[in-house]
């Protein structure tokens, strides 16, 4: 194991079990194999999120949420980026929904973080395009931008449709995505972009010009050479519940190989067409599974399994908490709970083997009002209480940084003389019915009494500390609150029940 993977990341128990150092030069070393295999040009389907892949850093600790980021960093002069976004999701204002923005939005975030890093940003194709008028307008604002933009069109009876996809009115149609590098990552805002049939389109293209091409694709989950109930494996199906995703042992890598390797439904269900778009186009199919067209190294990169399987475990319960609390506020969700109860009782899991949970309900009978816990990095579980001043999740997130900055518990952080006015200022002016502080106004209160007070300053300087940690309030918290404890990089859960019996809540 490196040493950076030693001193780096810890799960909420102190244990990590994935060496993110050897993901990454593992990884980017075998995406420059794969490009050579194909004669030096590949479009890869990259899958998940390159910035951001909090579910990654969860279930894998130790893998930091931009590693996918750093690995193509590695092959920066080779990498060329094509953002997918469908014309659907433009037209029906598909919002993303960790961080709730559209998904056109979205795109010109991708595109400013890519460049932001040195990443080159090729252009953007709209796929599924039908001549959505929305579509058009977006594609004039790219333009506007410098940015080149390409329409990718619907094809009746995709994909099953073989012999119309491979022709001039199928992927013929489309527009070229003129690329100027070796290694094209072909990537989106969220699921359903078209990001697939993008880099089969240009393949299709790439052949008509005479140019050598190949495909990849490059999804973290579900890991292929670990076992297919494996936790980690499990968990992903968890996170994609809502798209009945279901891991399979691969029948085409069984048959070609005699090993078994993991892969899911989706993938194992479009292989034969992709097999047989692949000879439409090249006489012959480079690859004999759906897993031979994955470069995924990230089952190598796990050194102690149980920590992988316990953070893995704890993520399972947290989404089944997430679709619980959805429900509650009025989605569908009845077949994806269905789906994480069938999961949690696999792993004989329950709602009781999350501690934190376990506290704050506990908590929460004694006093009768709403209770947060959170489990700090060392296993100490802190309770918050609803009080006066401030809600439970509030009161929670300050005795824990007290505790984490070795302040007594009896010492105020905040004064009353800090918080009232800025009540005052809620219910007398600013229309607020409820004047206990949410978690946003309390570190603007902390961090201005930290201008001048020694302990809040200590206190304020531990919040970097509290990320990855385990948190659970006995009630669903305010969007505000929920957005906060995202910020922070807190695993939040709610139980699926408000405080009150109103009908409208904010």
């Amino acid at each position: 194991m490196s040493e950076t993977a030693k001193n780096e990341g810890k799960n909420q128990m102190g244990r990590i079990g994935f060496d993110n150092e050897k993901y990454i030069n593992m990884q980017s070393e075998h995406i420059r194999e794969r490009i050579a295999q194909f004669g030096g040009k590949l479009y890869m389907e990259f899958g998940g999120k390159l910035f951001d892949d909090y579910h990654a850093s969860r279930v894998l600790p130790g893998f930091k949420p931009d590693s996918k980021l750093q690995m193509l960093l590695k092959l920066k002069d080779q990498a060329e980026i094509v953002v997918a976004v469908s014309a659907s999701a433009i037209d029906q204002n598909k919002k993303r929904g960790d961080i709730g923005i559209t998904y056109d939005q979205e795109v010109l975030r991708l595109i400013d973080m890519f460049r932001g890093v040195g990443l080159y940003v090729g252009s953007v194709v709209i796929t599924q395009y039908q001549g959505q008028a929305s579509a058009d307008g977006f594609i004039k604002r790219l333009e506007s931008l410098g940015i080149a933009a390409y329409r990718h069109y619907m094809i009746a009876g995709y994909p099953s449709n073989i012999p119309l996809i491979v022709s001039d009115e199928g992927f013929g149609k489309n527009d070229y995505i003129p690329t100027e590098r070796s290694l094209i990552v072909v990537t989106a805002p969220g699921p359903g972009s078209g990001k697939m049939a993008t880099c089969l389109s240009q393949l299709y293209h790439e052949h008509r010009r005479g140019i050598k091409a190949g495909y990849a694709k490059f999804e973290t989950f579900p890991i292929w050479n670990i076992p297919l109930k494996h936790p980690v494996n499990l968990a992903y199906e968890a996170a994609t519940a809502d798209l009945k995703d279901v891991n399979m042992i691969d029948p085409f890598h069984l048959e070609a190989y005699g090993k078994v390797a993991i892969n899911y439904n989706r993938d194992i269900e479009i292989f034969p067409v992709l097999q047989t778009i692949f000879k439409t186009i090249y006489g012959a199919s480079p690859y004999q599974s759906p897993t031979d067209m994955g470069v995924n190294m990230a089952g190598n990169c796990i050194f102690d399994d149980e920590a992988v399987k316990e953070a893995a475990r704890q993520e399972i319960i947290r989404r089944y908490y997430t679709a619980l609390c959805d429900q509650k506020k009025g989605m569908e969700k009845k077949e994806e709970i269905s789906k994480l109860e069938m999961l949690l009782n696999q792993e004989g899991l329950s709602t009781a083997d999350y501690t934190v949970a376990e506290a704050a309900r506990e908590t929460e009978a004694m006093t009768g009002e709403p209770a947060a816990a959170i489990e700090l990095p060392d296993g100490q579980i802190i309770i918050g209480k609803n009080k006066k001043l401030l809600g439970a999740a509030s009161a929670m997130l300050l005795n824990a940084l007290k505790q984490l900055a070795g302040i007594p518990d009896e010492n105020h952080l905040l004064s009353s003389a800090v918080i009232r006015p800025v009540q005052d200022l809620k219910v007398q002016y600013l229309g607020n019915q409820n004047p206990r502080l949410h978690t946003d106004e309390v570190l603007v209160a902390l961090s201005v009494s930290a201008a001048e007070d020694e302990n809040a300053r200590k206190a304020l300087d531990c919040l970097p500390m509290l990320k990855d940690c385990n948190a659970h309030c006995s009630v669903i918290l305010s969007t505000v609150d929920a957005d906060i404890f995202r910020r922070l990089r807190i695993n939040m859960t709610c139980e699926p029940k408000y405080q009150n019996n109103n009908l409208y809540h904010h």
